[in-house]
């Protein structure tokens, strides 16, 4: 399976190789030229890809070989979920939105799926237009490549001073009113600072669950690439919203207009 940042990192190394051999052939052909911009090109392509490694918590060999971080350990989704999940409507978050003075939006592969980065875009000018401060919350291997939800967002013209970094972002979330998660799981999975077993134990994540409150726009209960169940879909400060990403963003704005 293919998930997180596996390719990218994949052809990052890839890439590193491809330097080596130039810097290689460098010498057989005795050129300076060649060897100083084959040594650059592999080792930057060796430090990238240790970097997002590092991020998912998983080692290269485990990436290369498709290991995944399949859940052999930890509370089953029932357990987790029974009786906790809230489902709210377009009409209750749109009200929830309506007073809030901060929102961060936490754009992750349900948004690429769905292709909402323009609607993402348009409801952050509706809020901003009533006032709210808007900022989005973007985790280095969200997506499918680093970098993927800053391509996204900058094609549908979305300031880049508004993208904050997770080192960044971080420690605002307890000042956050509301924090709205699109198609984002393991990234956002609190069992990665609260459970020594969990596949995903000591991985970065953002600390959305810090938030006043959590809009979560998913289409199931499903999990992530990790296959484990998210306990922040069934905190007491979490709404559930399950539509696809873009449909439920333009509900979103409609509602919003409405009040």
């Amino acid at each position: 399976p293919i998930g997180g940042a596996d390719m990218p990192v994949a052809i990052a190394l890839l890439n590193s190789y491809s330097g080596l051999a130039a810097a290689a052939t460098g010498f057989v052909l005795d050129n300076n030229a060649l060897i100083i911009t084959g040594s650059l090109v592999g080792a930057s392509g060796i430090i990238l890809t240790q970097i997002m490694c590092k991020a998912m918590n998983r080692s290269l060999a485990n990436v290369l070989t498709g290991g995944g971080t399949a859940a052999t350990r930890g509370a089953a989704a029932d357990d987790v979920y029974a009786g906790k999940v809230k489902s709210a409507s377009a009409e209750e978050i749109a009200m929830v939105l309506d007073g809030a003075r901060r929102v961060v939006i936490v754009p992750g592969y349900g948004l690429a799926v769905s292709q909402a980065q323009h609607t993402v875009r348009d409801l952050a000018n509706l809020l901003e237009s009533k006032g709210t401060e808007v900022e989005f919350a973007i985790h280095p291997v969200a997506g499918r490549m680093p970098g993927h939800m800053n391509v996204l967002l900058a094609e549908a013209d979305i300031s880049y001073d508004k993208l904050k970094e997770m080192d960044e972002i971080n420690p605002s979330f307890q000042e956050t009113d509301v924090a709205i998660v699109i198609g984002a799981n393991d990234v956002v999975n609190p069992l990665a600072r609260t459970d020594p077993s969990s596949p995903i134990a000591g991985m970065p994540i953002l600390d959305v669950d810090k938030a006043r409150t959590v809009v979560v726009i998913k289409r199931s209960l499903s999990p992530g690439f990790a296959g484990i169940p998210n306990p922040l879909f069934a905190n007491d400060n979490t709404l559930m919203y399950f539509a696809d990403g873009k449909k439920a963003v333009s509900d979103l704005i409609a509602a919003i207009k409405a009040l």
